[in-house]
């Protein structure tokens, strides 16, 4: 992956504000060339320590992917008040921008 467009999609990630969350989809619409599989890549390649909100991100059907980190995922969504309805799906109303 470019490094401008790592950069691109982490300053994004960035902006997320708290109780929001955003697709994976989303963030590559507003880069310069990535898919939603380069955007996970790059969550995925997140240095320890790094302090980004990369829990905020959800796959297109409003649900988490399916990850290791999905329940540590969940918590902190919750902690920000971000609710599941029955089927694991979060509210259109929360989704950025």
């Amino acid at each position: 992956m470019k490094p401008e467009l790592r950069e691109q999609i982490l300053t994004i990630l960035a902006e997320i504000p708290s109780g929001r969350v955003t697709t994976y989809g989303r963030i590559a619409a507003m880069t310069d060339g990535a898919t939603p599989r380069l955007v996970a890549r790059a969550l995925r390649e997140l240095p320890a320590g790094h302090g980004l909100p990369w829990f905020r991100v959800i796959t297109a059907s409003r649900k988490l992917a399916d990850h290791s980190g999905a329940e540590e995922q969940r918590r902190r969504l919750v902690a920000e008040g971000v609710l599941f309805d029955p089927r694991g799906r979060i509210a259109k109303e929360r989704l950025w921008p």
